[in-house]
């Protein structure tokens, strides 16, 4: 193989569970899920999770704000910003057949005015004048194949990540993996948002743990975390509540 020759992208595929659907790279890993007769619906816990920004801003606000996805998947995330939050939206994938997959298989829709893919390294689109202080909900979830540990996971990349957001936004990422160190993951993170902004879920029993960091730290009253999560399950569906116990600051 030539030096700069692009490294291959693993062929895409699906399967069925049931009423579910799943989206493979290649292997026996699941890099997203439908429910066929419901698309909108999050079926997994840690997908669900990816969405506790919603706790740090008021509900009314969210049609208004901007949400960010690296990594696609099965377009869950995309389609629950898209249709059921009504945010404008924009997914970063790097590999086309992901995209088409989306599209033939996990019914995401086309871009519109509201809604967009944009084909690139997330890494590098990121970087880009265009979303430096424009995203309020940036939702990270970056896995190969193998499903090894997060294909980004550097403090340059989080500091990126950080400089995308207005300063009501939030960052959240999936950390999962055999070869991932949760700590490690968290030390970066806290490096490039700080210390004071870092919150996590304890971990699914598939072993996701969602961590969320703030542009702006803040502590808010549990008050007022439970009044914005009953708001957030009755009009989105989401098990809020729940998030509120067992989601907390981390201790760094």
């Amino acid at each position: 193989m030539a030096r700069n020759a692009p490294i291959p992208l693993p062929e895409v595929n699906f399967s069925e569970e049931g009423p579910i659907r799943h989206l493979h790279l290649g292997s026996e890993w699941i890099q997203g899920s439908m429910l066929v007769d419901d698309p909108t619906v999050l079926v997994h816990e840690y997908i669900q999770r990816m969405m506790a920004w919603l706790l740090f801003v008021d509900p009314v606000t969210v049609p208004k704000r901007q949400a960010l996805q690296l990594g696609l998947g099965a377009g869950s995330l995309t389609k629950f910003c898209h249709k059921a939050l009504k945010m404008k939206t924009t997914a970063i994938e790097l590999n086309p057949q992901v995209l088409h997959a989306c599209r033939g298989w996990f019914k995401l829709p086309a871009d519109n005015s509201r809604i967009q893919v944009v084909l690139a390294d997330a890494s590098q689109e990121i970087k880009h004048t265009r979303w430096l202080g424009t995203v309020d909900a940036l939702q990270v979830d970056l896995y190969d194949e193998e499903a090894a540990a997060p294909v980004l996971d550097s403090v340059d990349f989080y500091a990126d990540c950080r400089a995308t957001l207005t300063d009501e936004g939030c960052m959240t990422v999936n950390l999962f993996g055999r070869s991932s160190s949760f700590q490690a993951s968290v030390d970066k993170i806290a490096q490039a948002f700080g210390g004071d902004a870092i919150w996590a879920f304890k971990a699914t029993r598939e072993g996701n743990t969602v961590v969320l960091a703030q542009r702006t730290p803040s502590r808010p009253k549990r008050a007022l975390l439970m009044e914005r999560a009953e708001f957030i399950q009755s009009h989105w569906g989401l098990p809020a509540d729940k998030w509120v116990r067992v989601f907390k600051p981390v201790q760094l």
